[in-house]
């Protein structure tokens, strides 16, 4: 159990216990169901932990140069890469890292195939099934009028050199969606299957959620394995790596009342550190807090950056806030650090991990420096 008050403010921690629990699960899917799973360093790219991801899973995939070399470096693995767009100045460098490069559309894959040739580099084109179970159109890759993927009606015959599929429909969904996706994309791209080496199902597959049922999933996969024994089956989550292992340590920093409704501010921003509080929306659990009742007084939280709307709320405290008060959100590691900005030059949080020996270990501390490297 973490001791906050040993937390330096502001500060992610993650629990090392809680990523050797979602790390178990994922291995054990992978082992029993015959599927490949990669991590997504879209969620989480705190590379100072992949020395222990190594030690369960292997492989990630990549978005950007960027990632793409983080995964050489860092965890020693040659990645997966999937852009929305190619680019000259980047394929290069992308073709000196990647074992499977798969392209948005046969566009980008016609441009770049003569450089790929003769490389060993795995081919795939990502496809659109029109389908997706998400609610929320921020996150729906499956939209009408999606940029992303090739639709069954554009893609005619299958083009020379592609070996593999890749469909992403999920977002923290369960596995009754991604067989219902499968059943889809078997009508769709079905007779494409004889043709192909693998198929990645990417990510969305929250199978560390403590409601979800991994036996099926595993049932899931077994079973498609069984009905395509040739196809090597690739699965990408990115949150279910790192769900509930970490937290985002704040400080209550003053107190405003303004027209009945009570703000503690705070050391941290949800415009800069946890912008997902404000793109999907979504309210955070607090440590010690539990969410208002309709017509119940409660509390905002106020972030410091100028954003008007930099604020989330209502909670009901245990304790009224103080200044001084310690405030700890919850599920704080995937999609926030790789998201943050620096924003108004607000005071970037600290990143440190709690080790399973009960101690503190600070991996990076960020100061005017990484701010002004950022500007020109």
């Amino acid at each position: 159990m973490i001791d906050f008050s040993k937390i330096p403010s502001p500060c992610y921690v993650l629990d090392e216990a809680l990523l050797r629990r979602n790390l178990e699960v994922i291995r054990r899917v992978q082992e029993r169901s015959g599927a490949r799973i990669i991590m997504a360093l879209k969620a989480c790219a705190m590379w100072s932990v992949f020395p222990i991801v190594k030690e369960y899973i292997g492989d990630a995939t990549a978005s950007s140069v960027a990632e793409a070399r983080l995964v050489s470096e860092e965890l020693g693995s040659r990645p997966h890469v999937y852009a929305p767009v190619y680019t000259d100045a980047d394929f290069g460098e992308i073709l000196k890292y990647a074992s499977h490069i798969t392209f948005n559309t046969r566009g980008q894959y016609e441009r770049f195939r003569g450089r790929v040739a003769g490389t060993g580099v795995s081919c795939g084109l990502r496809i659109n099934p029109e389908y997706s179970p998400v609610g929320t159109g921020l996150y729906n890759p499956c939209c009408k009028g999606s940029r992303l993927g090739v639709i069954t009606d554009d893609l005619g015959e299958l083009p020379e050199g592609i070996e593999g599929l890749h469909f992403h429909t999920l977002c923290e969904s369960g596995p009754d969606d991604l067989k219902h996706t499968l059943e889809i994309v078997g009508q769709k791209f079905g007779r494409y299957f004889p043709q192909l080496k693998w198929i990645n199902m990417g990510g969305g597959h929250l199978m560390t959620h403590v409601e979800y049922d991994t036996e099926k999933l595993i049932s899931v996969l077994s079973a498609f394995r069984a009905r395509h024994p040739h196809l090597e089956l690739i699965l990408e989550p990115g949150s279910a790596f790192t769900w509930r292992t970490g937290y985002l340590v704040s400080t209550v920093e003053d107190i405003v009342c303004n027209n009945g409704v009570q703000t503690a501010m705070l050391d941290v921003s949800f415009a800069c550190h946890m912008p997902d509080c404000l793109e999907m929306p979504y309210k955070p659990a607090v440590v010690g807090a539990r969410d208002a009742q309709p017509g119940e007084p409660g509390w905002r939280l106020g972030g410091n950056s100028c954003l008007a709307g930099d604020y989330c709320g209502d909670w009901v405290f245990e304790h009224e806030p103080q200044v001084g008060d310690r405030v700890v959100f919850e599920d704080m590691v995937h999609y926030t650090m790789v998201k943050t900005t620096m924003f108004n030059g607000v005071a970037h949080p600290s990143i440190a991990i709690w080790g399973r020996d009960g101690r503190l270990r600070v991996v990076r501390r960020f100061g005017y420096e990484d701010y002004k490297a950022r500007m020109s």
